[in-house]
Order: structure tokens, then C-alpha cells, then sequence
């Protein structure tokens, strides 16, 4: 019988564990996992910390029994310490020191992201927290219920930062957010991004941009936060949420080539530069199907869809993982941000010529109550028509996700601008137009191009 360990127990390490054992259901399957937390949804942790999830075990995509009776090996609590892909042996301790040797017929790297730790001085103070895992949730749940916290200071304005700066807000806290760059979010562009600071201050969150945090020190049983521009504040909480890195150091130990931002190199079947050995996840680096190269791009979708691919093809399988897009939506307060493709300077550094028009189109017909506003920047190529990326902001109940999805898919498949509009898209007045607003905006830019 086979034996297929998987070290990493979140989207990749489960995904992978289950498509193995739904393909071959004599292969052994080992997952080993540091915590206790198998397959707990890391994305969910700040609405946990908002209290809009009462319970950290609904954060479980599946529960410990569930993954028990799909016939995969749980080693919880268990660090792999080292791996000798000669004699095809991993070293591991549990939470009691107790070491064991465990052996593999072919392994999976599936050892995910921690959080980015930038380089100021008091960021080990007590009352300052990272957010990656659920041990460190946890901490800053321990912290907030066991301590007067009336104010928080978010360090980034990320999809971490913004999601915790509306988080902490829900709790009552007066929340400030300190950004390094000129707007927050900018993941999209700075006019959408201004739109995502407006709904943050009408929350009454302080929303701080071109600051670089220097310092973080204790005055009086607060933290003081200090940086570029003369900029200081009191607060009683820091969250440092400035991105992730992958975890790729046993992986590096092993000799696996390394890419982009230190992480593992894979082909597009998960395979690693050693035999038998596959990864997947934040820890590697994501093919991009636009790109047509490598990036490191983490996110749980990806992680998800990198995981099944691994575990078909290290028992066996052929698949080739399509490639992300870097399809993303978040929630701030009532408002929905999503992207996918490229934005202007990603698809001109790409060799493309890429135009892009901005606009606001109600979500349904303006007759029907309710009508709200959402504003887009698509963006196509000159040269060919091709669409190239799309950025959309509006209040949740526009359904922003269910359009940014039907953008990803038409750029999955290399359509043209023009060629939005021929789509066969669902239409009732409560909900969208005749032409819904993803094929209004293709439109205005066709009419833009002309007009050049």
C-alpha cells in the first residue's frame, strides 16, 4: 500500500488529503499538523475576532470526525523537523518532545504563509499582534477579553487591515489605520481605493496613509505608536496585518529550488525540483495564466485548487493547475471591493497596451427600488481587444462578487471586451438590466477606444 504524507493541515494540505483518497482509496494518507486546527478557515479569523462568528469551531470547513472518516491519518500537534528524501523518512515531534520517524512513498509540501513581521522596534510588546493562524487569534481574543481595549491601531490597509479595522470597529473599539502608501487597499486602483477610505472614516475609523511605522513603545500601560512625518498616537492594541511570506523553510532545507518572494518553485503539477516530493499552497509560487510566468500570489482559492492537483498527481494523476487570475473580493462595513487581471501598470510591465475606463452603473433598474451604484474600472489591451483585468466597488447587496466572477471567467477564456456584451446574462428589473452593468461598462470602453 502507498503512503502519501502531506505536512500542513489548512486549504492545500486538506484538498490534497481528500482528492487522494476520493482517486485511490487504497493509498495511505498521512496529513501531519503542527496545531489542533485541521482545515480551519484562516480568512474567517475576523469575523471571529468581530463576534459575527460566535464560535471558533464553525470556522471548520470540516470537522476532525469528518476527516477521520474520509480515511485520512491525523497527526495533530506534530512538527516536521527534518525530511531525508534519500531514505524517504520525515523526522517528527509532538507537543511532548516525543520524536518519530515516519515514511513516505511521496510527500506533499503543504506548509501555507505566516504573517509579515516589518522591522519595528516594539513590535514584541505585549498588546501588539500578528493574524495568521488560529493560536494567534486566539492571543488577541485572550487580550481583548481580558483587558480594558477601547482603541486599536491597524498597521496596514490591506485585506487583512481593512477587514480587522471594520472588525474591531463592530467590537466598539476606536479603530485608526496607519498605511504606508497613498490609499488603502491598493490592490486596486487610488480612485476605488478612496472610495474604500470613505466608508472606513463614515465608520469612524482614523484612516492614516503615506506613514511608515517606526516605533511601537509603552507610556503609561499604553502603546505608542510612532512614525514618518511626525506622526504619533496612543492606542491600547496594535495589529501589525502589512502581508505574508511563505513558510518554505523545510522545503529550502531540502534543497527545493526556490522563486519568487522565497518561495518553492513548482511546475504546474505541483511538482518541486525533488522526486516524489510535490507542494502546494502559500508556500509556493502560483502560475499566472495571464502572465504566462510565475508570481507569488496566496490565496485560500488558489491554495484550494493547488491541493486537489497535488493530491491527483501524487497518486498518479496528470493534471496541470490552469493558473490564477488574482480574482479577489473583501468586505468592508456595507461595501464589496473585487479585482481580477491586471491593472494598468501590471499589464504595460506585461507588454501589453492597455487602456481603461472608469464609470458608475446601477446594479438594477433605476424604476424598482433599491437601485445602487457601482462603480468599475475595466481595463482591455489596445493592440487586440482583449480584456486584461476589471475592478469593481459597490454596496454588498450589488452582488460585486457574482460580477467580478462572470469578468474572471470571460478572462479565463481570453475573450475581448466586445465580446462581454454577447454573453447571455440573467435579467429581472429587481436585480440587473438588459444589459447588466459588466456589459454597460465594456460598451462605454469600446465607445472610448472608437473615440481615440
Amino acid at each position: 500500500m502507498s503512503h502519501l504524507v502531506i505536512i500542513g493541515g489548512s486549504d492545500a494540505g486538506i484538498s490534497a488529503a481528500l482528492r487522494a483518497r476520493e482517486l485511490d482509496p487504497s493509498t495511505r494518507v498521512t496529513l501531519i499538523v503542527e496545531d489542533s486546527f485541521p482545515n480551519y478557515s484562516i480568512c474567517g479569523l475576523p469575523f471571529y475576532l468581530s463576534g459575527e462568528v460566535s464560535d471558533y469551531h464553525q470556522l471548520a470547513h470540516r470537522t476532525r470526525e469528518e476527516l477521520i472518516r474520509s480515511g485520512i491519518d491525523l497527526l495533530l500537534d506534530h512538527t516536521a523537523l527534518f525530511v531525508d528524501p534519500d531514505t524517504h523518512r520525515i523526522t517528527v515531534n509532538d507537543w511532548a518532545e516525543h520524536t518519530q520517524q515516519i515514511v513516505y512513498d511521496r510527500l506533499i509540501l503543504a506548509t501555507g504563509a505566516r504573517a509579515r513581521a516589518p522591522r519595528i522596534e516594539g513590535q514584541n510588546l505585549p498588546g501588539v499582534f500578528l493574524l495568521h493562524s488560529m493560536e494567534e487569534s486566539f492571543q488577541m481574543q485572550h487580550y481583548l477579553s481580558g483587558h480594558v481595549v477601547r482603541s486599536a491601531l491597524i498597521i496596514g490597509g490591506g485585506y487583512i487591515g481593512v477587514e480587522m479595522a471594520d472588525a474591531l470597529t463592530l467590537r466598539g473599539l476606536a479603530v485608526t489605520l496607519v498605511e504606508h502608501g497613498e490609499s488603502v487597499l491598493r490592490t486596486v486602483d487610488p480612485s476605488l481605493g478612496a472610495l474604500v477610505r470613505a466608508e472606513l472614516e463614515q465608520q469612524g475609523v482614523r484612516v492614516e496613509t503615506g506613514i511608515g511605522v517606526q516605533q511601537i513603545s509603552l507610556s503609561s500601560a499604553r502603546l505608542c505608536v510612532s512614525g514618518s512625518g511626525g506622526f504619533e498616537a496612543q492606542t491600547d492594541l496594535v495589529l501589525i496585518a502589512t502581508g505574508v511570506e511563505p513558510r518554505a523553510e523545510l522545503g529550502q532545507a531540502l534543497g527545493i529550488k526556490l522563486g519568487t518572494q522565497g518561495a518553492l518553485r513548482v511546475s504546474r503539477t505541483m511538482a518541486t525540483s525533488h522526486p516524489d516530493i510535490f507542494a502546494a499552497g502559500d508556500c509556493v509560487e502560483t502560475w499566472h495564466r495571464m502572465l504566462q510566468r510565475p508570481t507569488y500570489l496566496p490565496l485560500g482559492t488558489t491554495a484550494h485548487k493547488q491541493g486537489r492537483i497535488a493530491g491527483e498527481n501524487a497518486v498518479g494523476g496528470h493534471r496541470l493547475f490552469a493558473g490564477t487570475l488574482g480574482t479577489q473580493v473583501v468586505k468592508v462595513s456595507d461595501l464589496a471591493i473585487a479585482r481580477t487581471g491586471l491593472r494598468d501598470h501590471e499589464a504595460r510591465a506585461a507588454g501589453f497596451d492597455p487602456f481603461t475606463v472608469e464609470g458608475a452603473y446601477f446594479d438594477h433598474k433605476v424604476y424598482y427600488p433599491g437601485a445602487k451604484s457601482v462603480h468599475m474600472r475595466l481595463t482591455g489591451d489596445l493592440a487586440t481587444g482583449r480584456l486584461l483585468g476589471a475592478q469593481l466597488v459597490g454596496p454588498v447587496r450589488t452582488e460585486v462578487a457574482k460580477r467580478i466572477d462572470t469578468l474572471a471567467t470571460a478572462l479565463f477564456h481570453e475573450m475581448t471586451v466586445d465580446t462581454l456584451s454577447d454573453l447571455d446574462l440573467s435579467y429581472t428589473p429587481p436585480l440587473g438590466s438588459p444589459w447588466d452593468l459588466v456589459q454597460m461598462g465594456a460598451q462605454d470602453w469600446s465607445r472610448a477606444v472608437h473615440r481615440r
